[in-house]
């Protein structure tokens, strides 16, 4: 099996993901069909009901389609009707008991499963997703019922509306549940569903003719939701799922989505689930780099990076920008010569950047340098500096020259990787031009301090300033790098001076 991303396997991007989305599933909307956005008395008089008026019309509803159940006492239109105002009550839990009762979730899904009716099964699948949705103890219930198999077969129908619905159940059980992800797998073809199901939509994206249907994005983000659980749930079948890599490859670079925000699904939906797939596999590699363009999912992502930057605040960075950088590095990591050069010039600093200390321009590299650093987000921190280093081919020498020993002194004490020779020494670019180690600067464009220089005295205090403030960063357990004034020290490289030196003046 191909290694997964080191992100997915740390489990790093399982808890971003969960901070974004909220597991419990509260920050999520109620199951809203799109033929329901439009006004409709019956609908707007059920959500004015509440209280025991609430309580009593619910309990009557259910009576009615349990009864219907035993004996078929309602017409196609009325059980429709009656499912429909069900759904309306159901999304408040509250007045609410019979429809998330036990009693209630079974004759819920009887409807959904057993009518020979497609309309009638949809709406009682409607309810049962906002019954799931906003109470955790219906999900063992409904999965206790038996009805996976007929779910399953669900998701393989070529309908939009079932497979957003059959998609959103099966992610629901993933919580709190005891679901057997890998007989579904196995026994129900579950991964050849939601694989066919992407397949499906990436012909549509390219056929450059998209539906501008809003289920038809709703089914997406849908798929991919579940498509991300059962991979970090089901981890041992998660090669059954590289089938859908080059779907959603095509999707992302020739999808075209009205949204708010550059990462908002179900473009954010597409980055989570690449990260958890093995990208690393021989069989979807034409399919990352074609032949035909090699860079297109290299440059697609890189530009979503650049808007993203600049469409989210500091406190979503974290589990917005994160799998991002995540599946741009697992890119990297596989990508030909030629594909990472590409990335290379976007991401690495360029001279222009060099004209002032790194990290203050306005650039990408310059705003991926100033977040290896971000204390308020750890996770983004530590995902950029990665990519750097893979940048710089995991070569400590090569990585102080692209980021500067300033950004890269952090990453190479906490994996106590000795101070190469050139983090005190300037060096050059391509372009012959000598380089600070330090700060990443042209030395010819530094500004010089209008102090007059430090006497010996006060750099021997600087010094040992220098040294006490390390040795406390080590007992503290801040860092965990020998301090390299000590290691000087011993292995000879510093030379006692005597008193009456002087220091060679030109």
């Amino acid at each position: 099996m191909t290694p997964q991303s080191p992100l997915a396997r740390s489990g790093l991007l399982w808890r971003l993901f969960s901070s974004s989305r909220n597991r419990k599933a509260g920050s999520e909307e109620l199951l809203i069909h799109p033929e329901m956005a439009q006004p409709n008395p019956q609908i707007a008089a059920a959500a004015a009901l509440k209280g025991p008026a609430k309580l009593a019309a619910v309990t009557g509803l259910m009576e009615k389609l349990t009864q219907d159940l035993e004996t078929v006492s309602l017409l196609p239109q009325q059980r429709d009707s009656a499912l429909e105002e069900l759904k309306i009550y159901g999304r408040d839990p509250r007045d609410a008991d019979p429809i998330f009762a036990k009693e209630g979730v079974e004759t819920l899904t009887r409807h959904a499963f057993n009518s020979p009716s497609s309309a009638t099964s949809r709406n009682a699948m409607r309810v049962l997703c906002n019954t799931l949705f906003l109470k955790e103890q219906a999900r063992q219930v409904f999965v206790n019922l038996g009805y996976e198999a007929k779910l399953c077969e669900k998701l393989k129908s070529d309908n939009r509306d079932d497979e957003f619905l059959a998609s959103r159940l099966l992610f629901l059980t993933t919580y709190g549940t005891n679901m057997n992800l890998a007989e579904l797998i196995d026994k129900h073809q579950l991964a050849d569903s939601i694989n066919k199901n992407l397949e499906r939509h990436a012909k549509r994206y390219s056929a450059q003719n998209s539906s501008t249907d809003p289920m038809e994005v709703m089914a997406l983000t849908e798929t991919l939701k579940l498509l991300f659980n059962v991979g970090h749930y089901c981890s041992s079948r998660i090669s059954s799922f590289t089938a859908a890599i080059p779907h959603i490859v095509t999707i992302l670079c020739k999808g075209s989505f009205p949204a708010l925000k550059p990462l908002d699904p179900p473009t954010g939906s597409l980055i989570h689930a690449l990260l958890n797939l093995e990208i690393g596999s021989k069989d979807v590699q034409a399919s990352l780099y074609p032949q035909s363009d090699p860079g297109i999912l290299a440059n697609r992502l890189i530009e979503l990076l650049g808007r993203a930057t600049k469409a989210y605040s500091e406190g979503e960075l974290e589990s917005t920008v994160t799998p991002l950088l995540g599946v741009i590095s697992s890119i990297h990591e596989h990508a030909p010569t030629d594909v990472k050069y590409t990335i290379h010039t976007k991401l690495l600093p360029t001279e222009d950047d060099r004209a002032q200390v790194l990290g203050r321009s306005e650039s990408l590299p310059s705003w991926l340098l100033k977040n290896s650093t971000n204390p308020l987000a750890p996770s983004l921190r530590e995902t950029v500096s990665n990519l750097f280093f893979d940048m710089s081919d995991k070569d400590a020498s090569k990585f102080v020259e692209n980021v500067g020993y300033g950004f890269a002194s952090g990453f190479l004490f906490n994996r106590n990787m000795p101070v190469p020779q050139n983090a005190s020494e300037a060096f050059s670019t391509g372009g012959n031009r000598p380089v600070n180690p330090i700060t990443g600067q042209f030395l010819d464009r530094e500004r010089q301090p209008d102090a007059p220089p430090m006497t010996e005295e006060e750099r021997e205090r600087e010094a040992e300033r220098l040294f006490i403030l390390f040795e406390r960063l080590r007992a503290n357990g801040i860092i965990s790098a020998e301090n390299p004034v000590r290691t000087a020290v011993e292995q000879g490289r510093f030379e006692e001076l005597p008193d009456d030196y002087q220091e060679d003046v030109d």
